[in-house]
């Protein structure tokens, strides 16, 4: 079994903003494989189905980033799931809109919601998926970057980016981590 957790806030407010890369690349594994992601548990969103004979769950956090490792850590428990089998999905301001960048471990660079996680499983080792969306142009506050508008130009190599990590998660469940890695990265 797979945890897939994908990271972000909530769709009402944020869904088109570029701290949701998580939860659209959950969003678009959940409509190619048809799992829907409805159930209310853990403080997230979720649901389960079988990718390529996998059995996976899809989760994604409703707690707002900062607090992610609360449901990702009630989940894991509930599920009893080793965190080798564990995979995290989120963005990545370091990286260039559009690429994506997968680890087996490290730390939490920036990101509030990798820093909780961390903080609730008192460990680094779980793998990474990052999705890129760049840093902010000139004296653009970053907050505001992150869960401001998106433009269209920006929007599409977002949608690249999104649609490539869906290729990956795939590569990871047909093949394995390394596989995927030796791949995208």
């Amino acid at each position: 079994m797979l945890l897939i957790i994908g990271l972000g806030n909530p769709e009402k407010d944020y869904g088109n903003t570029r701290h949701n890369m998580g939860f659209n690349v959950i969003n678009k594994i959940s409509e190619k494989y048809g799992i829907d992601v409805n159930k209310n548990k853990f403080n997230a969103l979720f649901g389960s189905g079988n990718i390529h004979n996998e059995k996976v769950i899809l989760l994604k956090p409703q707690t707002f980033m900062n607090l992610s490792g609360e449901a990702v850590r009630e989940a894991i428990d509930f599920y009893k799931i080793d965190l080798e089998h564990v995979l995290i999905i989120y963005d990545d301001i370091d990286l260039a809109p559009g690429k994506i960048r997968i680890k087996k471990n490290g730390g939490p660079g920036t990101h509030n919601g990798m820093r909780s996680i961390v903080q609730h499983l008192g460990t680094e080792n779980f793998a990474r998926l990052r999705v890129g969306i760049g840093k902010p142009e000139g004296n653009m506050d970053l907050v505001e970057y992150v869960i401001g508008h998106i433009n269209s130009e920006d929007k599409e190599l977002l949608d690249n980016g999104v649609d490539l990590a869906v290729e990956a998660v795939d590569k990871i469940i047909t093949e394995n981590l390394d596989s995927a890695m030796n791949k995208y990265n």
